[in-house]
């Protein structure tokens, strides 16, 4: 409180804005421990939190190698959410008390395997991680990563990738085939779904780049041989049906070597661009929720062009974008052509950007209406 009339200088410290992390995945499945709470996600940022809260690895579960594979490929956060059993209704109740974390972009469900490889029944895996791309469809916020078959030949991997194209916008990839690991808790080693690992490099990949950065051509740690040893007529094969394999390369060691969502969409074949988009839409949801309910005129959508531009030009500043100038890589419009009366009228704030992935290199249109309710994303 000033005594006296006059000019003063006072200096007003902005509130920085949300940090988006990527690369977070939610793991869900079946553990040792029944005191950790059914359908509860346990924050996790290094793999002996999962030892101490979940205990030893139960048969034919892989949930906790899972893990272990996430942070042994560079991974950093993680969330674990113990399902009462390995079915639909278990899996289903799981999910859906994932769709209040913002935090995190990525679900895998290793336990989809959860049985002896002689007794996977093909129609519930594919029910079941038909469910999954669900989620994250209906979510819009997050990306499933799938495991193949076990001990799946070519054919029979084709025929599950052929089951999972009921949603034209399939929100995730699926890879192939298992790992081999050491098991770290008893002599030996065997096969397990990949799931955990690649969550593991898409992380470390997101942290060293970016998510513009296509999650391949990166090693695979603590993988010590895979169930099949693919030949590259096989992935010419296995490439066009949008079925990410893994590959031993002599003096290469073992790497992801695809990058192909499971979209129909030629928009969001690669799992970079759409992991891109994503992003975009959830620095929108946690950075613009304060402009929810403010007048909806021209200070509005001013307000609205220069905070996304500013972000937008940061991914172009990283190289997520393609262009020599800025006007090549992006464009944000939020004015009276996007935003007509009858759409005023509706509470709706529609803002148009386009952007220029490094890969494929085209423009994609989006169109992104937030209202009250929340923020929708249409191509």
């Amino acid at each position: 409180m000033y005594k006296a009339p006059g000019v003063y200088k006072e200096y007003i410290l902005s509130e920085p804005k949300v940090q988006l992390c990527t690369g977070v995945p939610a793991f869900l499945g079946l553990c040792e421990n029944t005191v950790i709470d059914i359908d509860q996600p346990q924050t996790l940022t290094h793999w002996s939190e999962f030892e101490q809260l979940f205990g030893e690895p139960l048969p034919n579960s892989y949930l906790a190698y899972a893990v272990r594979g996430f942070f042994q490929n560079g991974g950093s956060l993680c969330y674990v959410v113990r399902l009462k059993d390995a079915n639909l209704n278990a899996l289903s109740k799981g999910l859906t008390a994932l769709e209040g974390l913002n935090t995190i972009d990525l679900v895998c469900v290793p336990d989809i395997m959860g049985e002896p490889p002689e007794k996977i029944d093909p129609d519930r895996i594919q029910v079941m991680q038909s469910a999954v791309l669900e989620h994250c469809s209906r979510l819009g916020d997050r990306f499933a990563i799938l495991d193949s078959l076990p001990r799946a030949n070519l054919e029979q991997v084709q025929a599950q990738r052929q089951r999972l194209t009921g949603s034209r916008d399939a929100l995730g990839a699926l890879y192939y085939p298992w790992i081999r690991i050491a098991d770290g808790h008893r002599e030996g080693s065997y096969f397990i779904p990949p799931c955990g690992h690649i969550a593991g490099v898409y992380a470390r990949s997101d942290e060293l780049i970016g998510v513009h950065k296509a999650p391949a051509n990166e090693i695979l740690e603590g993988v010590i041989d895979l169930e099949i040893a693919l030949t590259n007529n096989q992935q010419d094969e296995l490439n066009p049906e949008n079925i990410n394999c893994l590959r031993a390369f002599p003096g290469r060691g073992i790497r992801v070597w695809g990058a192909r969502t499971l979209s129909l969409e030629p928009d969001w074949l690669y799992v970079n661009v759409r992991r891109l988009f994503l992003t975009v839409r959830r620095w929108l949801e946690m950075n613009m929720a304060d402009m929810v309910f403010e007048p909806n005129d021209t200070r509005l959508w001013a307000n609205i062009e220069r905070e996304l531009t500013a972000h937008l030009y940061d991914l172009f500043q990283q190289g997520a974008l393609k262009g020599r100038l800025t006007t090549e890589a992006f464009y944000v419009k939020c004015n009276e052509e996007t935003n007509p009366p009858e759409s005023r009228d509706l509470g709706n704030v529609a803002i148009e950007i386009a952007l220029a992935p490094v890969v494929p290199g085209e423009f994609i249109i989006v169109r992104i209406i937030q209202s009250a309710n929340g923020i929708t994303i249409t191509n």
